[in-house]
């Protein structure tokens, strides 16, 4: 059983920034393609960002392009998430997901992912 949890969250200000970490267990991290998903209050949950099982592929959100960057480190079993130039509208609860056999096209729908973390709360003030 795949387990990840998320760190990093907390309160910034707007255009500040914050770096986001997710610890993946249970099994063989090069294995996954892993993904960052957000929820905001009364909101459905939306995807953020992508980074495919090498590290060499990634794909954003059209909303954080440019100011978010997603990384993924072999050694340390751990995908990160930096988040510069922080908008209020970044404020959710930002999920980190893991799949082992998604396609590529399918890399930002939510129900492809198998596996998520419980969460981290960003809140960014104006």
């Amino acid at each position: 059983q795949v387990q990840l949890v998320e760190s990093g969250g907390g309160l910034v200000q707007a255009g500040g920034s914050l770096r986001l970490s997710c610890v993946v267990s249970g099994r063989t991290f090069s294995s996954y393609t892993m993904g960052w998903f957000r929820q905001a209050p009364g909101k459905e949950r939306e995807f953020v960002t992508v980074i495919s099982r090498s590290g060499g592929s990634t794909y954003y959100a059209d909303s954080v392009k440019g100011r978010f960057t997603i990384s993924r480190d072999t050694a340390k079993n751990t995908v990160y998430l930096q988040m510069n130039s922080l908008k209020p509208e970044d404020t959710a609860v930002y999920y980190c997901t893991a799949a082992s056999d998604i396609s590529t096209f399918m890399w930002s729908r939510s129900h492809a992912y198998p596996y998520w973390g419980q969460g981290t709360q960003v809140t960014v003030s104006s």
